[in-house]
């Protein structure tokens, strides 16, 4: 292991990120509400710890290969959470323990949206917009934006990129990494600014259009307010929040392709995308449909703007509210929160397992039945047109055992600590899955919850943004082996 181009490596990402705690003091400036003193030092402490990983070993010339790729991304969002605890730690409006900023930290920049805060109308506006823009930048993941930088500094990234994409999640989409990264980030930007103005003219103010746009675009779920979308109480509102989440949800490559084709048509020639429109189709029917007919709302309009808005929000793993969904009758909750298993799709901001691997899996359990009743058969899996490996099968089945075991060791664990065992499990859901929002006693906030509950769940969002095989492989006896 060659830790000179490791610890090299981070520190330029530390610097980095240390920018990102100054706009904050922009927007403490604007509102006089005394939070810059928190954030500068934020950003003393973040930049000056950079600059002692980096200094001793920026003559490092030595060749990037793929262990310590893993080993930074792994190391670095671990890093990159502890750092971002600083302003939350230093915030005298917050008064928050060592577990409940990194919880915090952690569940944002891995787009999780889970939060142990309340009374968020009333705190400073400094530190919600902080907390949105840790969504937004954990949202297409800082590594991505570092590849991009990296190459200019004189550090690779090809191995950076291929340990955050582990499976089948992006693609390269022009012959360049550095070239990728900026594509990827174009689009994100623009989805972002779009995003922002719908929310402006829907009837948001500036700072909430904002906010919102980072944490929908990022398929975070954070907001300014405890009551989530459902504070505005605006279908027009609702329904760019529905808009932006359903696009967010899509590989960002398949954005890239449409955008350079210049023809939309060309998004259902995706099998990935045309699964993923039924799978939100078919949530949305079932939802505002018993919604309707249990006469839980009296009017149509009712039970399809809640139902709606809520499918699309749970089963893309956004996780905003705009109603209380936990109290709804029937499975309707626990429904909402299996759609969470399944996720958006690959190379999207979203979490899950994916619509990919969930197609792909599909796929092959019907190749089994027709070669049951044909055993002779030959039939080939095809995505898009093509056929899909073996190895890619392998891989598929491969990262849903480890799937299944971790989600089911944590929620174990979860239980050890003293929590019941619907809350247990979701939120477990909620945590691997990205998603935020659970049922019982973390259907509104995570506040509640033990100390080791918070650091065992704080491990799971990791788990789940990193997509369980980086983790893994890092915690694996081989990955150590000289």
């Amino acid at each position: 292991m060659q830790f000179s181009i490791v610890f090299k490596t981070i520190g330029l990402l530390l610097m980095v990120f240390s920018l990102t705690q100054l706009p904050p003091v922009v927007v403490d400036f604007i509102y006089q509400q005394n939070e810059a003193p928190s954030f500068l030092t934020a950003f003393a402490l973040t930049l000056s710890s950079g600059l002692l990983l980096y200094l001793p070993f920026r003559k490092s010339t030595k060749d990037f290969r793929i262990r310590e790729g893993v080993l930074v991304v792994v190391s670095f969002w671990f890093v990159l959470s502890l750092f971002a605890t600083i302003p939350f730690l230093l915030s005298e409006s917050l008064h928050m323990t060592f577990s409940d900023a990194f919880f915090e930290s952690m569940s944002g920049l891995t787009t999780t949206g889970a939060t142990v805060l309340s009374g968020l109308d009333d705190l400073p506006r400094a530190v919600l917009y902080y907390r949105q823009q840790l969504q937004w930048l954990g949202g297409m993941g800082i590594i991505v934006l570092a590849v991009a930088i990296l190459p200019m500094l004189g550090v690779g990234g090809m191995e950076l990129y291929h340990a955050e994409s582990s499976g089948i999640s992006k693609d390269r989409l022009t012959p360049k990494l550095t070239q990728t990264a900026k594509a990827l980030w174009k689009i994100y930007l623009s989805l972002t600014l779009a995003c922002a103005l719908a929310y402006y003219w829907a009837g948001m103010s500036v700072f909430d259009a904002i906010g919102h746009s980072y944490s929908t675009v990022a398929i975070g779920g954070f907001s300014t307010h405890d009551l989530s979308i459902g504070y505005f109480d605006s279908v027009a509102i609702e329904s760019v929040a529905i808009v932006f989440m359903f696009l967010a949800g899509i590989n960002f490559s398949l954005h890239f392709f449409v955008w350079r084709k210049k023809n939309i048509l060309a998004f259902f020639e995706d099998s990935e995308f045309k699964a993923y429109l039924f799978l939100l189709g078919f949530m949305t029917f079932i939802i505002a449909g018993y919604l309707w007919n249990s006469g839980y709302y009296q009017t149509v309009e009712g039970a399809l703007r809640y139902g709606v808005f809520q499918s699309i929000s749970m089963a893309t793993t956004t996780g905003f509210t705009s109603a209380n969904f936990s109290t709804w009758p029937f499975m309707l909750p626990v429904l909402l929160i299996f759609a969470s298993f399944v996720g958006a799709c690959a190379g999207s901001t979203g979490g899950g397992i994916k619509v990919v691997r969930m197609l792909l899996m599909f796929k092959l359990a019907m190749k089994e039945i027709k070669k049951f009743i044909h055993p002779n058969a030959q039939i080939n899996i095809k995505l898009n047109h093509r056929s899909v490996a073996e190895s890619t099968l392998i891989s598929v089945w491969g990262f849903f055992s480890l799937y299944v075991i971790a989600f089911v060791f944590i929620m174990i664990a979860l239980m050890f600590t003293g929590m019941d065992q619907v809350t247990s499990f979701s939120a477990t859901a909620a945590s691997i899955n990205n998603l935020g929002p659970g049922l019982g006693n973390v259907a509104e906030n995570y506040g509640s919850i033990s100390e080791s509950a918070k650091w065992i769940l704080s491990f799971s969002m990791l788990l789940g943004r990193l997509e369980i095989l980086t983790l893994m492989a890092l915690l694996h006896k081989a990955f150590w082996r000289f």
